[in-house]
């Protein structure tokens, strides 16, 4: 859930803005361990003028890269001793991104003004997610920036590779099915037309598949607007509803039942929830503001709901183990890895076990998925080709017969 909130810093300066959390207690205990006084706290999201909406529509991106980069940057001037606003005004001024320059110096500006660092950068929720934002709180406040700084580092290559990877995989079979609709759209409005002229003009019948061809080219060529509006209604409506709570939430199960890559999703967002809560317990963030953090950066709503889930059975007094078991998205096997780090008191080196356990089964289910789409690829092109020869060279097959 998103809530807008109004209140004072450590220094006693007046600050709003969004954050997400489970419920509106955790809300208030996220806001409190962040040393801010809450005064105001409502649910939604705050608004951005028309104005400011049309700018960001143009505005330069921050790339992965470049944030990893930054970032990196940032722990060597850190560990080097280099005080914090010169580290950032100096990394403004040699960035060649103008995005991250605006996002330096008002970063620096607000520390001379006597905010606070992990405050600074939750000005810019669009480039410092949650996870980046608690671990700068927990440097900060322990005195051990470069650490949290470093960590990060590695958190977000870890995320860099498993996208390239998941993109890799899917590369091929996007552009076989992408051609494949290509070729018949065109196949179907511009070639068989010309077809259907030479066939009317044999005046013969003609056969089951090539009737059903000029039926799909002639309801193609009448109708394409249509289908087309129709297309892209749709396609606004189900991105429009996927915005909203409740529509994210079933979107997101959607892509988990998906044939051949649902499981790679659902493996990908585990795995992030695994290092991610891994990452927070060992910086010595409290379990309960681990798993709301979590929640809103495994990448997909649906388990994120569940993990909100994990988070009311802890308030209750249940075991983190027992809750994950509840959400059924968890194996025995993993479940087992848990509970032994409840018992051990080194949960988080166990759950960075459980991460390395998921991404290894990412791995060979991205190599499997090649072999187990190419041959489906080939059984849908073959059928196609047979369809668009047997509709087309019967009626040619079947002059050729009655001319001899």
């Amino acid at each position: 859930m998103d809530f807008i909130y109004q209140g004072r810093d450590t220094n006693g300066k007046k600050v709003e803005g969004n954050i997400s959390s489970a419920n509106e207690s955790a809300a208030l205990s996220l806001l409190q361990q962040q040393g801010i006084t809450v005064v105001g706290l409502s649910q939604g999201v705050k608004k951005q003028p028309a104005e400011a909406k049309s700018i960001k529509l143009f505005e330069e991106k921050v790339k992965s890269d470049e944030l990893i980069l930054l970032t990196r940057q940032l722990y060597a001037l850190t560990k080097a001793g280099i005080p914090i606003v010169r580290a950032l005004n100096g990394l403004s001024e040699s960035s060649h991104n103008t995005k991250i320059k605006e996002i330096l110096g008002g970063i620096a500006d607000a520390l001379i003004e006597g905010s606070d660092l992990a405050s600074a950068f939750r000005k810019y929720p669009d480039v410092f997610s949650s996870i980046y934002v608690s671990m700068v709180h927990i440097g900060e406040t322990t005195g051990n920036l470069d650490h949290a700084l470093i960590k990060l580092v590695a958190h977000l290559e870890m995320e860099r590779e498993t996208k390239k990877r998941v993109k890799s995989a899917l590369r091929y079979p996007i552009m076989v099915i992408s051609a494949m609709a290509i070729a018949m759209v065109v196949i179907t409005i511009f070639v068989i037309p010309n077809f259907t002229s030479v066939f009317n003009k044999l005046g013969t019948d003609l056969p089951f598949a090539t009737q059903i061809l000029i039926a799909v080219s002639d309801f193609m060529q009448s109708w394409w607007h249509i289908l087309l509006a129709g297309l892209v209604s749709i396609f606004f409506l189900i991105k429009n509803y996927a915005k909203t709570d409740q529509g994210g939430i079933w979107w997101d199960e959607k892509k988990l039942r998906i044939p051949l890559i649902g499981s790679i999703f659902e493996r990908i967002a585990l795995s992030r929830f695994s290092r991610s809560f891994a990452m927070m317990m060992a910086a010595g963030v409290p379990i309960l503001q681990c798993l709301s953090i979590v929640s809103d950066s495994v990448g997909n709503r649906y388990i994120g709901s569940a993990v909100n889930n994990m988070m009311s059975g802890v308030e209750r007094g249940d075991r983190l183990t027992n809750t994950a078991s509840a959400t059924g998205l968890f194996t025995p096997l993993v479940l087992q890895m848990m509970s032994v780090g409840e018992e051990t008191g080194a949960i988080d080196k166990l759950l960075d076990d459980v991460a390395d356990f998921y991404e290894e089964e990412v791995d060979y289910e991205l190599k499997q998925l090649a072999d187990a789409i190419e041959p489906i690829l080939l059984v849908f092109l073959g059928a196609l080709v047979l369809v668009l020869a047997l509709g087309v060279f019967l009626p040619i097959w079947e002059l050729s017969s009655a001319v001899q």
